[in-house]
């Protein structure tokens, strides 16, 4: 029976699975697999939610939208891990807010602070510290690395709120040390973990084009990257992504 979600089968996907939160994006990393977007096969659009597989470099791959928010991750997750898929990566954007971090630079989440409710719903409110696989962030780090692409890499916050009102947001997440703000990544972390605990052979890892930054000075309004940047810096993004996935 297929997924109720993603109307698909788990011969539908790949074990390596590429996770943008945009469909477009979906879009732009099926048209990198072997052969472009016309030798990819659409697994899914229901409600938007663009899923395609094929091969990159002779790998299988998938890549499949999640959506925007933790809530949406939760269910695109829960229901790849149930049709056997076993590397997450998730590629997105985040807004900066670490020292020394520009738009345009590259942030991959060694964890993930769960400010989200998604995540404490899962946790009943516990406290818990959702981190990624050691081995796919080394993967990510070694393929910016060959590209001699700046990456910054450490804990950011999942959040729910794109435009959060308090005035000392940044300066309280700043000097916890978080890099960045997003909206998806302790989820993931979350569930993967979840996965191994009960036995399977799961690792989850998030890399983050920046496409804003935050200060007490600088809204998001005010820094985000222009559109085509934006899909510049990100492209870059996916190509580190699908390098690391892919490799070994």
């Amino acid at each position: 029976m297929p997924r109720i979600h993603l109307r698909a089968e788990p011969e539908d996907y790949s074990p390596l699975v590429l996770l943008p939160g945009d469909p477009n994006r979906a879009t732009w990393i099926a048209e990198k697999f072997d052969g472009g977007i016309v030798a990819a096969r659409q697994v899914t659009s229901h409600r938007g939610l663009l899923g395609y597989t094929g091969t990159y470099q002779g790998v299988p791959v998938s890549v499949q939208t999640t959506g925007m928010g933790a809530p949406s991750m939760s269910i695109v997750a829960e229901e790849l891990l149930r049709m056997g898929a076993r590397r997450l990566v998730r590629v997105g954007t985040c807004g900066g807010i670490g020292p020394g971090i520009e738009t345009g630079e590259i942030v991959i989440a060694s964890a993930a602070a769960p400010v989200d409710g998604a995540t404490r719903t899962y946790l009943h409110g516990e406290p818990y510290a959702p981190t990624a696989d050691f081995g796919l962030v080394r993967a990510l780090v070694d393929a910016a690395a060959r590209r001699d692409t700046k990456t910054h890499v450490g804990q950011v916050a999942t959040v729910d709120l794109f435009y959060n009102p308090d005035p000392d947001y940044v300066t309280r997440w700043r000097s916890r040390g978080i890099l960045a703000f997003e909206m998806e990544t302790s989820v993931l972390y979350y569930l993967a973990a979840r996965a191994r605990a009960a036995g399977a052979d799961v690792a989850a890892a998030s890399i983050l084009t920046v496409s804003d930054v935050l200060s007490e000075e600088v809204t998001s309004d005010e820094s985000y990257l222009p559109p085509d940047e934006l899909k510049r810096c990100v492209e870059r993004t996916i190509d580190i992504a699908l390098e690391a996935g892919t490799a070994g």
